[in-house]
């Protein structure tokens, strides 16, 4: 009797170490498949980030292996976080790179996807002020955030239209509502037609809007851009790639359903407008790949072509050496 005991226990304990070895090594696979990915935003929830949040409620980061957190930006912005290895990756925007990029001391980061093809900003005004084209931007005001780059790319398109950009009256203003500042001393604004060109269609406003990308190909830059630490993808490469794998399916999904990818980025910003946000999101739902081979792809020649000419205007301090701060490398094939 006391010889069966013994084997019965014996067996016990094997059974026991044999299980607790089997969810060892379980949870080892679940905390290797599972890896931690931090992406920060460049500013409060919109439809350029709805790819992530599909991805993110789709499950698709979960079948790369990967756990995303979705990070708010710090006062210093998405670049710096991401440079100083806060986060893995960030929400960024080509003209915000160009100073980094020409810096003697540059932050270790790299643009590996563009979240939108082309350039959507331009300058909205109301209908009834009649600028239709640049020039006539002369003789009416407008909101102006006071930076070199803004004024220049303003000047160049009144210029080259035949207008007086000496003619323009510069209001310094940080316009947080498009449409109340329209309707003040403000004549036009900067905007992201994305957000503040469709608020104004969804508010009944007739309005006016010059894209800067109509004026030559060096305004077509990338905005926004999806941006990695250097040092994380070097050392992580796969991760950075099945990463982009899940939010490119995660914008290829709000491409062919807006409706439904506007209700999850509801879901994930419920304080945001439902009527702006659906609308946005099919207005954006041709222009995330528009006319590029695939999406998150860059053009080098365009890239290129939009810090050239920061350089030839002396707004930034060196020259940028062509193919720097972008790769299509990590894109999904």
């Amino acid at each position: 009797m006391k010889r069966r005991l013994c084997a019965i226990l014996a067996v016990l304990m094997a059974l026991s170490v044999s299980t607790l070895s089997a969810c060892s090594t379980e949870k080892n696979e679940d905390q290797t498949a599972n890896e931690k990915v931090r992406i920060v935003l460049d500013w409060t929830p919109n439809t350029n980030h709805t790819g992530l949040y599909v991805a993110q409620a789709k499950g698709y980061f979960a079948e790369q292996g990967i756990d995303v957190e979705i990070m708010q930006p710090p006062e210093g912005g998405a670049e710096t976080l991401v440079g100083g290895g806060g986060a893995e990756f960030g929400i960024s925007f080509q003209d915000s790179l160009a100073p980094n990029f020409a810096s003697d001391n540059p932050m270790p980061v790299t643009a590996v996807a563009a979240i939108i093809q082309h350039n959507t900003s331009g300058i909205l005004s109301l209908k009834d002020k009649g600028i239709d084209t640049p020039a006539k931007m002369a003789g009416h005001s407008y909101a102006t955030w006071d930076m070199p780059v803004e004024k220049a790319i303003i000047k160049k398109i009144v210029e080259e239209d035949g207008g007086k950009f000496a003619d323009i009256e510069m209001i310094p203003s940080t316009v947080t509502d498009v449409i109340t500042a329209l309707k003040t001393d403000v004549d036009s604004v900067w905007v992201f037609y994305a957000w503040d060109g469709i608020a104004a269609k969804v508010k009944g406003e007739e309005t006016n809007y010059l894209n800067f990308a109509d004026y030559g190909k060096e305004l077509d830059y990338y905005s926004p851009v999806i941006i990695v630490n250097d040092d994380y993808a070097k050392n992580n490469p796969d991760t950075v790639k099945k990463t982009l794998k899940a939010i490119q399916q995660g914008y290829q999904f709000s491409i062919d359903n807006p409706e439904e990818a506007a209700q999850i980025l509801l879901d994930a910003a419920p304080e945001l407008d439902p009527a702006i946000v659906k609308e946005s999101q099919k207005w954006l739902a041709d222009q995330y790949t528009a006319d590029a081979e695939k999406w998150g792809y860059f053009d080098q020649s365009r890239w290129d072509a939009f810090y050239g000419w920061l350089f030839e205007n002396k707004l930034i301090d060196k020259k940028i050496p062509a193919g720097t701060g972008f790769t299509n490398e990590y894109l999904p094939e």
